[in-house]
Parts: structure tokens; C-alpha cells; sequence
């Protein structure tokens, strides 16, 4: 007998990369072989989010992701992981599951939230095989340019013509980005 093959996929947080045509923040994430990416566009404030947990750099006070994960934290309970479960007019619908006394809440999130708040819990990050297909992206390769940032080529499955190089974008890049945002900067779809 056949086995199946599971419906979800674990990936990591591979990066946060900025979009060169549009300078919007993108978390990557890639499945442990390295071979399937998949590029989320998201909110500055959810990128610091990430940015910040994953480069361990301390806040004095707690930020909102923070704050959720202590209510959860304090209330008993645990992020067990984030599901990346749908993928609906370029929009990526998330999933949140917490067990509180034995019982998993599966919360409705943005995936830019549901991230910052995994990588805060040390939760899986899962991606459902339906999205993978339908995002249908490959990552390409991953090298090292002459200043030592790694960059992702990306090829959308579909369109081998349409290729972005991202770059690793490091503290003092993000330190230029925020000082130069306006409100406008943070009119984008999620």
C-alpha cells in the first residue's frame, strides 16, 4: 500500500527580503530540503516583528506579538503551530492553533502575524501541499554576492521567465528603511 503523502509541509523562516521594485517586505520561507520556497509579502511592522525575534535584538517593552504570546503564556496554554491553509485572490489565509487544557483553538490570522508569533513560541510553521501548488514556487538557488548577502532567485513555476533576486537585508538596511517610511508606505493588501 501507497503511504500518502501529508496534506501539510514544514517550512522555515528562511529570510526577510525586501521586494526591489516595490521595497515591501517579504518574509521567505523554505521546506528543509531547500529545494520549495515560498514568498510572503507582508506588512513592515509584522517584518520588524520577525526581524527582531529572529535577530534576538531585546525591547524594553513588549511589542503586540509579544503580548499575545504572554496572554497565552500566562492563561496555560501553548502555540503549538501556525498553518498557512489557504491561498485566495493572492491573498495567504493562516491558522493559529493553540491547546488550552488539552484543547486546540484554531484561530483565524494573517500569516505575517501567525509567523511573528511562531517564531516567538518556537511553534511549526506548516504550509498546506493545496497553497504550495497553487503558489506554485520554486526556489532556485541561494549564493552569496560580493558584499556576503545571500540572495534568493525565485522562479515562479508557471513563468520561468519571471525571475526576482532578493537580498538579505541586514540591521542597518531595516534601521535606513523604517526612518524613511511614511503612513503611505503601509497601504498594502494582506
Amino acid at each position: 500500500m501507497e503511504e500518502e503523502e501529508p496534506k501539510e509541509v514544514e517550512m522555515f523562516v528562511a529570510g526577510l527580503v525586501l521586494d526591489p521594485a516595490s521595497n515591501a517586505p517579504i518574509v521567505v520561507l523554505k521546506d528543509e530540503s531547500g529545494k520549495t520556497c515560498l514568498p510572503i509579502w507582508i506588512g513592515l511592522a509584522e517584518a520588524t516583528a520577525i526581524a527582531s525575534c529572529l535577530k534576538k535584538v531585546e525591547i524594553s517593552r513588549p511589542m503586540t506579538h509579544d503580548l499575545l504570546k504572554n496572554v497565552i503564556d500566562e492563561l496555560g496554554g501553548r502555540v503549538v503551530k501556525i498553518i498557512i491553509t489557504d491561498l485566495q485572490e493572492n491573498t495567504f489565509i493562516a491558522n493559529v492553533e493553540v491547546v488550552l487544557r488539552d484543547v486546540v483553538h484554531t484561530i483565524d490570522a494573517r500569516p505575517s502575524d501567525a509567523i511573528a508569533l511562531a517564531v516567538r513560541s518556537e511553534a511549526q510553521i506548516m504550509v498546506s501541499r493545496e497553497v504550495l501548488n497553487q503558489a506554485q514556487v520554486t526556489l532556485v538557488s541561494i549564493s552569496t554576492n560580493e558584499d556576503g548577502a545571500e540572495e534568493f532567485e525565485v522562479v515562479n513555476a508557471d513563468d520561468e521567465s519571471e525571475r526576482r533576486n532578493f537580498a538579505n537585508i541586514d540591521k542597518e538596511k531595516w534601521d535606513e528603511i523604517l526612518a524613511e517610511m511614511d503612513p503611505d508606505d503601509f497601504k498594502y493588501k494582506m
